[in-house]
């Protein structure tokens, strides 16, 4: 069955709101329809729409600070945010000042909004490359960002979940999602905490994130912190008591894994010998095995002679 599209709607108007939220559930869309916007940063925070429908009819601060939030946030920039405003005087509106991916006139017209709300889902799924499950930047992202980063005094951090694969097999793959969500954004909120940087998701649980160097293993320990914080959560009673949870292993053995742990490794790309990310990719690949030997949630740093 395919998955129903998540909007979240804002109208300071609740007849409007009401009237719009119901056009757009009999579309098959899921809706989530606020009339107050202190309300709404927080629900978007907590659970990303695919799209998010904002009434600009009256313009004011509140809503321009609303979207800039929204624009100017790692892990939520993607989101299409479709404007609704007065066909009255269009080139009066302050177009700099809303950073919409597009916009419908009032009164509506619904066949032009729901082509509106398909393109734009359409459009922001080929323009970003952000991973579907975390909603973070994706491969090639990852890619320009290390590029970006090489000769600068920056730390490309790599992190992945030590056996996250039979935990996946033993508590299913909706379970190992709501890991790798959550994760997901205990990363970006600690590099966002720090001071901002770079996080992105590769694929399955390797993510990586860059930060200044001189900030790079206090957002580690942050991350470390809080996902070990969170890590017994994550399990059943009884493994929860016994410290560890049995499955199989990659020889169809069973096996005692400990409980999840990460790793994750820091490379300098103010080194020399640092030309192009494969040289980052490489430097990380070998001190993720060092990470992983501590049997614990750690980060290695490379100190080598640059």
């Amino acid at each position: 069955m395919k998955q129903k599209r998540r909007i979240t709607v804002y109208s300071h108007d609740p007849g409007f709101g009401s009237t719009l939220e119901i056009r757009l559930q009999s579309r098959a869309y899921q809706v989530l329809t606020h009339h107050k916007l202190a309300q709404i940063l927080g629900f978007i925070y907590s659970d990303p729409p695919d799209l998010i429908i904002i009434d600009i009819s009256s313009p004011n601060k509140e809503i321009k600070s609303l979207i800039q939030s929204l624009k100017s946030d790692i892990y939520f920039s993607a989101i299409p945010v479709i404007g609704l405003i007065s066909a009255s005087d269009p080139d009066q509106f302050p177009w700099d000042d809303y950073q919409l991916d597009d916009f419908v006139f009032l009164p509506i017209k619904y066949s032009e909004l729901f082509i509106r709300i398909e393109l734009s889902i359409r459009r922001i799924q080929r323009v970003f490359d952000n991973n579907p499950l975390t909603r973070l930047p994706g491969n090639t992202s990852v890619q320009n960002a290390i590029a970006d980063a090489i000769g600068k005094p920056m730390g490309v951090c790599y992190l992945d979940i030590n056996n996250f694969k039979p935990y996946n097999d033993t508590y299913g793959f909706t379970r190992g999602d709501e890991v790798l969500r959550m994760l997901g954004r205990l990363m970006s909120n600690a590099v966002k905490e720090a001071g901002g940087g770079f996080a992105g998701h590769i694929g399955g649980d390797d993510f990586v994130f860059i930060v200044p160097l001189e900030r790079a293993e206090t957002v580690c320990s942050t991350i470390i912190d809080n996902f070990t914080t969170i890590a017994l959560d994550l399990f059943d009673d009884g493994d929860r008591d016994n410290g560890y949870y049995v499955a199989l292993n990659r020889k169809g053995q069973q096996e005692r894994f400990p409980l999840l742990s990460i790793a994750i490794s820091i490379v300098p790309t103010d080194q020399a010998k640092i030309h192009h990310c494969g040289k980052v990719v490489e430097m990380a690949a070998e001190l993720k095995i060092i990470a992983k030997k501590s049997g614990k949630s750690c980060y290695v740093l490379d100190k080598r002679k640059r």
